[in-house]
């Protein structure tokens, strides 16, 4: 059985940067693509950012290009996402994802973890 733990929520004020951590309870997570999303209430769950296994391929939701990194250390099973510049809209629960493939662009990941609480005060 998978599982995946998220930390690093909290409250920030606007234009503040949060790291968000996913652990990972799998030996082999080195063969999973990682995935971050999000869930404002009110509103559906969004994909925000996906990576690689190896974490040479990563991708964004458009709002939060060049402002999130997504990035992964395989050795510690960890996946993050650096959130710079945050906004009022970045609040959500955000989600942790992992999928069994090298590179998955979907959105039906496999395991999900619990998720963390952001919240952007203005």
């Amino acid at each position: 059985q998978v599982q995946l733990v998220e930390s690093g929520g909290g409250l920030v004020q606007a234009g503040g940067s949060l790291r968000l951590s996913c652990a990972a309870s799998i030996r082999t997570f080195s063969a999973y693509s990682a995935g971050w999303f999000r869930q404002a209430p009110g509103k559906e769950r969004e994909f925000v950012a996906g990576i690689s296994w190896t974490g040479g391929r990563t991708s964004y939701l458009d709002s939060v290009k060049g402002r999130f990194t997504i990035s992964r250390d395989n050795a510690k099973n960890t996946v993050y996402l650096q959130m710079n510049s945050l906004k009022p809209e970045d609040t959500a629960v955000y989600y942790c994802a992992a999928h069994p493939s090298q590179y998955y662009t979907g959105t039906d990941y496999s395991y999900w973890g619990q998720g963390t609480q952001v919240t952007v005060s203005s």
